[in-house]
C-alpha cells in the first residue's frame, strides 16, 4: 500500500472524512425582520390582524465532541493505512487545514493518540508519530495471546451455538473488508469481530484492555516492517475468523487454541 500524505482515491481519502467545523449564523442575522403590515402607521395598531411574531433564526449546533471523535478516527485509520509516517512530526495546524478545521480539534485528537502511544509531543512543532520496530509487535501479540486464548477456550465451553452464529455476519464482513485490501477498512472490521467475541465474557474491562493491545498491534512498523500487509495476506487473516467461529460452535476447544495461536503470530510476522 503507498504510503503518503494523502489516502488513495481507490481506498477513501482518511484527510477528507471530516467536514468544516461549521459557523453560526453571521451578525445581525440571528432574527427574522418583522415585515410591516399594510397600511400600518408607527405607534398603530390594526385591529383585522395580530401582529407577526418574531421568530429566532435556527443557528446550527456544532458538537465539538463529534468533530474532535471524527478526526480521532480518520488519523486513526491514516496511521494504519500508513498516510502518517513512522518518525514523521506532523503540526495540528497543518491538518486542520487538510480536514478543513481548527487545529484545536486536531490538536485535542493528537493528545489521546499520544496516550495511547501513537504519537509523541515534539514541543513547538507538532506530534512525530511513534517508530515501532518487529519486536514490540511480536511482544503485543504475545500478551494478545495471553489474555484472549484463555478467554476464547472458557467461552467454547460455556456459550451456545446460537450465539456463535450471531457472529458470523460480522466474521463475514472481515472478509469483505480485506477484499478491498485496505488496511484501514479491515482493521476496524478486525477489531469488530474480535471485541464481539470478547463482550461474551461479560468483562468490560478485559474488552477495552484487549482492544486497545489490538489497535496499537495494528499501527505499521518502520518501513512497513518485514512486508506491508496485501490483500492475500487480509483475506487469509479473515477466513481465519469463520473459521475460528467454526471451532466455537463445536466446541472443538485444541482447533480453537491452534486457529488464535496462529492468529495472533500471523499478525506478529506481517506488520
Amino acid at each position: 500500500m503507498r504510503q503518503g500524505a494523502q489516502g488513495s482515491a481507490d481506498t477513501g481519502n482518511p484527510w477528507a472524512a471530516v467536514g468544516p467545523a461549521g459557523a453560526g449564523v453571521p451578525s445581525g442575522q440571528a432574527q427574522a425582520r418583522v415585515p410591516q403590515q399594510a397600511g400600518a402607521v408607527r405607534g398603530e395598531h390594526t385591529h383585522s390582524e395580530p401582529p407577526l411574531p418574531v421568530v429566532p433564526r435556527a443557528r446550527p449546533v456544532v458538537q465539538r465532541a463529534s468533530v474532535r471523535g471524527q478526526i480521532l478516527a480518520a488519523l486513526r485509520a491514516a496511521l494504519v493505512a500508513g498516510d502518517l509516517r513512522p518518525g514523521e512530526v506532523y503540526s495540528a495546524p497543518v491538518l486542520g487545514e487538510r480536514f478543513g478545521v481548527s487545529a484545536t480539534p486536531v490538536r485535542e485528537a493528537m493528545q489521546q493518540l499520544a496516550l495511547e502511544g501513537a504519537v509523541e509531543v515534539v514541543p513547538n512543532r507538532g506530534f512525530r508519530v511513534v517508530e515501532r520496530g518487529v519486536r514490540e509487535l511480536a511482544e503485543l501479540a504475545e500478551v494478545r495471546a495471553l489474555i484472549e486464548v484463555p478467554v476464547m477456550l472458557r467461552l467454547a465451553r460455556t456459550v451456545p451455538a446460537e450465539r456463535w452464529a450471531e457472529l458470523r455476519p460480522l466474521a463475514e464482513a472481515t472478509v469483505r473488508a480485506a477484499s478491498s485490501g485496505c488496511r484501514a477498512t479491515y482493521a476496524e472490521s478486525d477489531r469488530g469481530f474480535h471485541r464481539a467475541v470478547l463482550s461474551l465474557s461479560g468483562n468490560e474491562q478485559l474488552v477495552q484492555i484487549a482492544e486497545d493491545l489490538h489497535r496499537r498491534a495494528q499501527w505499521p512498523l518502520v518501513g512497513g516492517g518485514p512486508g506491508i500487509r496485501g490483500r492475500a495476506d487480509l483475506m487469509a487473516d479473515a477466513h481465519e475468523h469463520t473459521a475460528l467461529l467454526d471451532a466455537l460452535v463445536a466446541r472443538d476447544l485444541d482447533v480453537v487454541r491452534a486457529l488464535v495461536g496462529e492468529h495472533f503470530a500471523g499478525a506478529a510476522a506481517a506488520g
